[in-house]
């Protein structure tokens, strides 16, 4: 596999996490270090597990998990998303902070869900009989980076549109969660 198709493959896979990053700079102030650091990490790691996951279990497995692995990202993304607009219309309480998208289980369902079709990008890897290693190294550090930019660049829009960049960040990714379902099922 040629490094402009490994690039390719990454920054396709990336957009997804991309996306999730801006809305989550939009909801987060300030936004540190760490923040930036804990949601790139875990999105560039998830990237590039979840291919070495496809690739190890190899074709005996895909037809169990494509049957509803778009189905469990539709579910993850709509969740969080759907909080996410949830929250930009409640009222406002000075004793409410705003969720932290870079922490516990709603980090964990985002990783997991903006990295599942890198996991069939992984068995497809298998089926090609190419070495894994290499593209999952370019694919996590792709999404790591893209993620950053991303979160710092919601953070911007954040201070620039306020609670119309929470909702619009929800409804974005609901509308990712969506076109991982349709792809999968509509135009299959």
């Amino acid at each position: 596999m040629d490094w402009l198709t490994i690039l390719g493959i990454s920054v396709a896979l990336a957009m997804d996490a991309f996306a999730v990053a801006l809305a989550a700079g939009a909801v987060i102030s300030p936004i540190t270090g760490r923040h930036l650091f804990r949601l790139g990490f875990h999105f560039g790691l998830f990237q590039a597990l979840m291919p070495v996951g496809g690739w190890l279990l190899g074709l005996t497995v895909q037809k169990w998990i494509s049957a509803y692995d778009h189905w469990i990202a539709f579910g993850l993304l709509a969740y969080v998303g759907g909080r996410m607009v949830h929250e930009a219309f409640e009222e406002d309480d000075e004793e409410k902070t705003p969720s932290d998208p870079t922490k516990g289980m709603t980090m964990v369902m985002l990783s997991v869900a903006t990295s599942i079709d890198a996991f069939a990008v992984g068995l497809s890897i298998a089926m090609l009989g190419v070495s894994v290693w290499l593209p999952a190294a370019v694919i996590g550090l792709v999404a790591g980076v893209l993620t950053v930019v991303g979160m710092l660049l919601g953070r911007r829009l954040g201070e620039s549109w306020g609670k119309r960049v929470e909702i619009c960040g929800g409804l974005v990714l609901c509308a990712i969660g969506l076109k991982i379902l349709l792809e999968h099922t509509l135009f299959k």
